[in-house]
């Protein structure tokens, strides 16, 4: 049985969440988490960049029920790398509760993503922040992106905002559905009006295929907590012009967090601020999600009601 011992700079995952003052309305969708190992199941990639302590399916669900949501889309953490049976045990165990966001390399099998399209994976992950690449997988992405449309599926997309010019036509000749992480970490001591933030919002304004977590306060803010005030104008801008494109998650374990570890019921109390009426936060907490990744659900659930 092999063992990992977190780097010694790692900062564990909340043990003693608090209860978020906002309630979540009823089918709520934590659409960005993750699981880790356990390691001594599912090994950590040789490959990695970091080591984590565990943070299992069973202690997510947990959290998923305390802060009141009722499903998760979990995505592949780099730390296990393109073995995604952490994953795929995770939406096995969910019934049917959780969808998934898995890595692949480009020469995948087509045996593979059958096995993956069968747990419940619905898109591919890239990551082009550089610190946790060796390279940048423009050509893999080409390939697989070509793949997986025929499966229905999304590529997610991982990217510092610094590095948005030089992606900026790459991501928009993609023919896919990308959804980006994190509004592509926009630098927030910067005015939502000038140019770094406006570039992605152009990026979204002339793509209609491209939609955004408006997620990770905790790693983008300068103010920090337990308010991250100065997110908030950003991941408002966000929603509002693009309501029907916004997807929302806790990010939990929270990965590489130096800073502090998140309470993920702030995390929760967050969600008001930056959708402020209920048409809103209803789109972003569970129409939207269920449209990409539940999408027979949800069509058979209008369709009867």
């Amino acid at each position: 049985m092999t063992t990992f011992s977190p780097d010694p700079d790692w900062l564990h995952w909340h043990q003693s969440p608090g209860v978020p003052a906002y309630k979540p309305p009823a089918g709520a969708v934590d659409a960005h988490c993750h699981v880790f190992g356990p390691g001594a199941q599912f090994p950590f990639a040789p490959e990695r960049k970091y080591t984590p302590c565990d943070a299992s399916a069973e202690q997510l669900f947990q959290l998923r029920d305390h802060l009141g949501f009722s499903r998760n889309v979990i995505v592949q953490a780099t730390c296990h790398g393109a073995d995604n049976r952490a994953l795929v045990d995770a939406l096995q165990r969910s019934d049917g509760l959780a969808r998934g966001v898995a890595t692949v390399r480009p020469d995948v099998s087509d045996e593979e993503l059958q096995l993956l399209q069968a747990a419940g994976v619905r898109g591919v992950r890239f990551n082009f922040v550089r610190r946790l690449v060796d390279a940048l997988p423009f050509d893999g992405l080409q390939r697989v992106a070509e793949r997986v449309s025929q499966l229905g599926w999304h590529i997610v997309i991982y990217f510092e905002a610094d590095d948005l010019p030089d992606l900026y036509n790459f991501f928009a000749e993609l023919p896919a559905t990308l959804v980006v992480d994190h509004m592509g970490r926009p630098d927030v001591t910067q005015p939502v009006s000038g140019p770094g933030f406006q570039r992605f919002l152009k990026l979204l304004a002339e793509n209609g295929n491209i939609w955004s977590k408006v997620s990770c306060p905790e790693r983008l803010s300068v103010s920090g907590p337990s308010t991250y005030d100065d997110v908030v104008p950003f991941a408002r801008e966000v929603v509002e012009s693009f309501p029907d494109r916004v997807l929302w998650g806790t990010d939990w374990p929270h990965p590489n967090m130096k800073s502090h570890m998140p309470d993920d019921a702030h995390l929760v109390d967050m969600i008001p601020r930056i959708a402020v009426t209920d048409e809103l936060r209803h789109k972003l907490l569970v129409a939207n999600p269920m449209r990409l990744y539940w999408p027979e659900q949800w069509e058979d659930n209008h369709a009867a009601g």
